[in-house]
């Protein structure tokens, strides 16, 4: 009777002394896998600045491409349509060295937000009475998000590429905002 007690509490000792090795241990194998992760993928702020920017400039500039282009097939203005053919060449060069300073720094820009889907699939939805106005309207707006991408890297960032970006297209698109919302004026 006595060997009971003494061969249970020794068995619960060995129990609670396995729980805390394999505790331990799992505990030293966390801190190899997340030193292991943080030394692999350690990433800056400015990096993921700067990638965030990329997507996020290539995303308006895919949606603005496509704003144009059923512009160009909806409206019934020649000015409007010379506005959206001059903005899409616009776009379509913007676009085009993202991606390669992109690929350089080995960012993957792919299309992400949904939201400009949904504006697409309302501007063809628009009848041919209001199309000019929606148009230009969701058009400034897109050039205004893409204007305040464009200057909120240029304050963050000291890259010599990403800068000269900035400075080669920035006068352009406050030109094309300017040549807008006098179109809107006009037709309004």
């Amino acid at each position: 009777m006595k060997a009971m007690p003494i061969l249970r509490a020794t068995f619960l000792k060995i129990f609670f002394l396995l729980i805390i090795v394999c505790n331990t241990s799992c505990n030293k194998n966390n801190l190899i896998e997340s030193n292991f992760k943080n030394e692999a993928f350690n990433t800056n702020d400015k990096e993921q600045m700067e990638a965030y920017f990329f997507i996020a400039t290539a995303n308006l500039s895919k949606a603005i491409i496509s704003k144009s282009q059923i512009a160009e097939q909806k409206t019934s203005k020649s000015i409007i349509k010379q506005l959206s053919r001059k903005i899409e060449n616009h776009q379509n060069n913007l676009l085009r060295d993202i991606a390669k300073i992109a690929n350089k720094r080995l960012v993957i820009v792919t299309e992400i937000n949904n939201s400009s889907k949904l504006e697409l699939y309302k501007l063809t939805d628009t009848k041919a009475a209001s199309f000019d106005k929606v148009y230009l309207d969701s058009l400034l707006e897109s050039l205004n998000g893409q204007i305040e991408a464009l200057e909120s890297v240029s304050r963050e960032t000291n890259d010599e590429v990403i800068l000269k970006l900035v400075l080669h297209y920035l006068p352009e698109m406050y030109q094309l905002l300017r040549e807008t919302e006098q179109i809107k004026q006009k037709i309004n």
